[in-house]
């Protein structure tokens, strides 16, 4: 058995072309396409909304083999701006991965909100609009508002997009007009969500919600020996102590999570306890984000997802974040679960 790496001794640096270049749909959903999301019948708008999009891939898709006469003319092409809207599993980011995959990599860019912000603060705003105005489409998956930074912020980005003539595609469970809600009521804040609002066409997809809609149930943490045993195993495999791997995202760029697990295997964290500071949960939220469309597997040790985040942090404004962080732990550990010695 050799020593497992470890996350914290990596300090990725990536070019600005790299950063762009990692705009595309995860792994998570490297078989997402028109024709492999299927629609349930019991609800009629999952139809609808995979026709819709569909509509919308046809208006600002590749033209290869379109003859020229029935081409959209360069500053002709009409204004697209899309929003799905609905629970958690009923194929949003499908349809969204696969409306990026049919428009094609050099014409098409697919992040998540957070990760248009950490885009922005990594190369400015201007280069940020400048290399997005080339591309045909943006797709902005699990749009969400933070603070009313991040609404101005958002929100100017993306009319300077559709005003150069880029189609908007984005996903929420959360409707465009209340976003924020609850947590920010100044006047700047409201009009700011309001003419975001008015740029999109909502679409709502219904259906049951498969993932659980409180709190995930708590995954138990395993020996720390049992994850060092099994990740070093595991070629590939990192082991980190959590105190550690919390202290060291605070010195990464959060643009820079992905590249920080780059040819990583599986994700092996001893030393699991209870996260005390809002800012550390939000990073660790980010990184799990980035280890779940990669689909790399995770082993917990310590007090595993018990407690992982507080009830009060489970109460408040970011609520949303960490019940998707630990629904995507569960799922993770779940595979991490499957290795060679992981069962104890």
């Amino acid at each position: 058995m050799s020593e497992p790496r470890s996350l914290t001794s990596r300090r990725p640096q990536v070019p600005p072309a790299e950063l762009l270049a990692a705009f595309v749909p995860p792994r998570h959903f490297a078989g997402a396409t028109f024709e492999t999301y299927l629609p349930d019948p019991v609800h009629p708008s999952q139809a609808a909304a995979l026709e819709a999009v569909r509509a919308v891939g046809g208006l600002v898709g590749p033209t290869a083999g379109v003859p020229w006469w029935r081409r959209v003319r360069p500053g002709t092409r009409p204004r697209v701006a899309v929003y799905l809207d609905g629970g958690f599993g009923v194929g949003k980011t499908h349809l969204l991965a696969a409306l990026a995959r049919h428009v094609g990599p050099a014409d098409a860019s697919f992040g998540t909100f957070v990760e248009y912000t950490h885009l922005v603060g990594a190369l400015g705003f201007a280069p940020t609009v400048r290399a997005l105005s080339h591309r045909r489409l943006v797709c902005i998956d699990e749009f969400e508002l933070d603070d009313p930074g991040d609404t101005v912020l958002m929100s100017r980005l993306l009319r300077e997009l559709s005003d150069a003539g880029v189609a908007l595609a984005a996903t929420s469970n959360t409707l465009p007009e209340s976003l924020g809600q609850g947590r920010f009521a100044a006047e700047d804040f409201l009009r700011e969500i309001q003419a975001l609002a008015a740029r999109f066409d909502v679409l709502r997809i219904d259906g049951p919600d498969y993932r659980h809609r409180g709190a995930p149930h708590p995954e138990h943490g395993l020996a720390d020996d049992i994850v060092r045993s099994v990740t070093a195993g595991e070629p590939g495999a990192t082991c980190d102590d959590f105190g550690e791997l919390l202290a060291h995202l605070q010195t990464v760029h959060p643009s820079r999570y992905g590249a920080l697990l780059d040819g990583v295997a599986a994700v092996g964290v001893t030393g699991v306890v209870p996260v005390a500071d809002q800012a550390d949960a939000l990073r660790l939220v980010v990184l799990v984000d980035r280890v779940y469309e990669l689909d790399v597997p995770v082993l917990l040790g310590g007090t595993g997802t018990e407690g992982l985040f507080s009830a009060a942090m489970l109460r408040g404004g970011y609520r949303k974040k960490y019940l998707r962080a630990l629904s995507r732990l569960g799922a993770l550990i779940e595979q991490g679960g499957m290795l060679p010695g992981a069962s104890g």
